[in-house]
């Protein structure tokens, strides 16, 4: 465009007051940028490559009831299922109720369902036979300073021991590591006890499971599976509802809370901010460069061409202030994942988030040029100069 020095040297007219709006813009688009993550992360759990083959079944009332274990042997019995597993959640901290620790009963074959997460054969025979016996994830251990063999003190926030106590007492006997780089953190957090010592040390579980996971022979017949495990527990006191492991985890995530609304809600909020603090600005710069719009209509410039140099302006601003906001939250969302050893997995602003955001601050920028634009498209040329407009 033959007239973007003019613009450029119309928006840092007034340099400080340029500045200070566009920290205001570079930070709402990094808030956008980091909170767009949180919600990238959140949708992309228990998405992988063997997680498609895994079915959850849990409770239709709350992920919070537990199911008979007579469903296990009958859930292995569906046409298509071809192994099933089953855990229970525990609600580990770490010597602090504010250490909360991703912790699982288990199984025994719990760990063939989850190929993806490697632990070595000897470990794997060590939990087998450790009644206390805990595996924890790489990260986890490297967390708090674990290693194999440490005898660590666990609280369960749910479940007390027969005696009445919330303290659990584990033996580190292997590690997990995960085949899945990309999500990693997953599986590199979690800690892993036996079922059975959990069922018989606790009198609140009585014998059930909390979910099953079952991993079907053709992903293509997994909605077909669904339904027959589902029918095997309707019209009952326990009534299933099995979906893929990625529905799952998106429902469990809900009944905690709405994820995608609370983004919503807070970016909704920052946006409204700063759609009145930009407007604000590009109001005040139009109407300090009043008499000079007014000369530029005098040598020539026509009203169209003066709208669309303030519209340019606008988005331009806005523009800038988004990509460098953006940019920032593509370099701190990998650096929070790395500083928190995996525990907060934020990835880095894709495509589709750099096209919305920037889509975003078009529209914004437009929206902010409106009105000063038309105003100075209607301007009048002897009112300007006059000091009467």
């Amino acid at each position: 465009m033959k007239y973007l020095h003019l613009i450029w040297a119309a928006l840092f007219r007034r340099k400080l007051r340029t500045l200070l709006t566009l920290v205001s813009i570079v930070t709402a688009f990094l808030l956008f940028g980091l909170l767009d993550a949180v919600r990238v992360g959140f949708d992309q759990a228990g998405q992988s490559s063997a997680g498609a083959t895994r079915l959850q079944t849990a409770s239709k009332l709350s992920f919070i009831q537990t199911l008979p274990m007579a469903l296990h042997q009958r859930i292995a019995g569906v046409e298509g299922v071809k192994e099933v597993t089953y855990a229970n959640w525990f609600g580990g901290a770490y010597k602090d109720p504010h250490n909360q620790v991703v912790s699982f009963a288990v199984a025994p074959n719990y760990l063939d369902v989850y190929p993806e997460m490697l632990v070595s054969a000897p470990e794997r025979a060590a939990f087998a036979q450790e009644r206390t016996g805990a595996l924890v994830g790489e990260k986890l251990a490297k967390r708090f300073g674990w290693k194999v063999g440490d005898q660590i003190p666990m609280q369960s926030t749910i479940f007390p021991d027969r005696n009445g106590s919330q303290n659990w007492q584990f033996k580190i006997v292997g590690l997990i590591r995960s085949a899945d780089t990309q999500r990693s953190g997953w599986h590199d957090q979690l800690f892993l006890l036996n079922w059975k010592y959990f069922d018989e040390t606790t009198p609140y579980n009585q014998g059930n499971a909390g979910w099953f996971v079952a991993r079907v022979n053709n992903v293509q017949q997994a909605d077909k599976v669904a339904k027959a495990i589902d029918a095997l527990a309707a019209n009952s006191d326990h009534e299933t509802r099995t979906m893929s492991e990625q529905a799952a985890m998106s429902s469990w995530i809900k009944q905690l809370a709405d994820i995608g609304l609370i983004v919503s809600a807070i970016m909704g909020a920052v946006f409204f901010t700063l759609l009145l603090l930009a407007g604000n600005t590009m109001m005040q710069a139009i109407r300090e460069r009043t008499t000079e719009i007014a000369v530029l209509k005098t040598i020539g410039f026509g009203d169209r061409s003066i709208l669309v140099m303030v519209l340019v302006e606008s988005v331009l601003l806005l523009g800038l202030g988004g990509a460098i906001g953006l940019a920032l939250a593509s370099g701190m969302a990998p650096a929070i994942t790395a500083a928190s050893g995996g525990t907060v997995n934020l990835p880095a602003a894709g495509l589709s988030s750099w096209a919305f955001g920037l889509g975003l601050a078009l529209v914004f920028g437009l929206l902010v040029g409106a009105l000063p634009a038309l105003n100075a498209m209607r301007l009048n040329v002897t009112d300007a100069l006059s000091g009467r407009a």
